[in-house]
């Protein structure tokens, strides 16, 4: 009998000690998940490349492993003021953290110290993959008619694989998110203030129609083979993003000006319309960069790549939810 992609389940949880199995249960840890990808063992294979009195090859030694495992959750709130949401734990095993104002809000900020990791359990239709030490990257996409998405990309130590059947999945957690759209959706803010409010709120700033926002973490997190000490640290981020606007001709020129002159600008969303299930995004040092033109079925569209810069340390994206 086939095994169906469909007969997935992943599981995630903080880890208290690095590269120790959390054992996330499907009952408390589970994941919603869509686009699936996993390269269950990355190895560094060695070549031996004896020298023999005839031709052909030679067999390679399995060397230093790890696992990659990559996959969207959709970006929604908790559904009740102030919870965490399900995904809490990937964006804190992406360098950030979780700040909870309760009954009011959820706070993601990036870190550069005191960094979390996760265990991954994959169960692949009775075979489970376990990722330890997981750290990784996210983007996230508010793309008008789309869903909203977070989609993660971890890099794992190898922690086994054995023949396993998934467990129960709770789902329950999991709200239904709200498509990207004028009805649901705040306009683009650009020069807004963040106002930590309840509700967080954007106040004053310019807004252009657009198709919506996608940003990049940027975290690098590479595997680190060293004896005694395997490891997946986090190095480096660097945020960026990019957006499409409709823009009167006066508008572009002026954003060409600020384009040339390498100005920065805070840039932010709120999107959803339901109480504790709201997600809003706030970026207070932006660049735009690398202006395009764009076609929307005839229609003039103008382009950015976006370098989103900290502004006094670890301030340059605030991923707020559950408002």
């Amino acid at each position: 009998m086939s095994r169906l992609i469909r007969n997935t389940a992943i599981l995630a949880k903080i880890e208290p000690v690095y590269g120790v199995d959390a054992v996330p249960t499907g009952a408390a840890n589970a994941m919603l998940v869509s686009t699936l990808s996993i390269n269950p063992l990355n190895a560094q294979n060695v070549d031996r490349n004896n020298i023999r009195p005839y031709l052909g090859g030679d067999e390679q030694l399995v060397g230093s492993r790890h696992v990659e495992m990559g996959f969207d959750v959709e970006l929604v709130g908790a559904g009740t003021l102030g919870t965490a949401p399900a995904w809490g734990p990937l964006l804190r095993a992406c360098g950030f953290a979780e700040v909870i104002t309760a009954g009011v809000r959820v706070d993601y900020v990036p870190i550069s110290t005191g960094f979390e990791s996760a265990t991954i359990y994959w169960y692949d239709d009775g075979v489970l993959h376990k990722g330890l030490g997981a750290r990784g990257t996210a983007s996230l996409k508010l793309s008008v008619g789309e869903k909203p998405v977070i989609s993660c990309k971890f890099v794992c130590l190898y922690g086994g694989i054995r023949e396993a059947a998934a467990p129960t999945a709770d789902l329950e957690e999991w709200q239904v998110p709200e498509i990207v759209l004028d009805a649901n959706s705040g306009k683009l803010m650009w020069g807004a203030t963040h106002a930590i409010t309840t509700p967080p709120a954007l106040i004053g700033g310019d807004s252009y129609p657009s198709k919506g926002l996608t940003v990049d973490l940027g975290v690098t997190s590479p595997f680190q083979a060293l004896l005694g000490g395997e490891s997946v640290p986090i190095t480096e981020r660097k945020v960026t993003g990019a957006v499409q606007l409709e823009l009167t001709a006066a508008q572009e020129v002026a954003a060409m000006a600020a384009v040339l002159a390498t100005a920065k600008t805070s840039l932010g969303m709120i999107h959803g319309t339901v109480a504790g299930s709201r997600v809003g995004v706030f970026m207070p040092g932006v660049q735009r960069i690398e202006p395009s033109k764009e076609d929307l079925n005839g229609a003039r569209m103008i382009g950015y790549k976006l370098l989103i810069n900290p502004v006094a340390g670890n301030d340059e994206i605030r991923i707020a939810t559950s408002f």
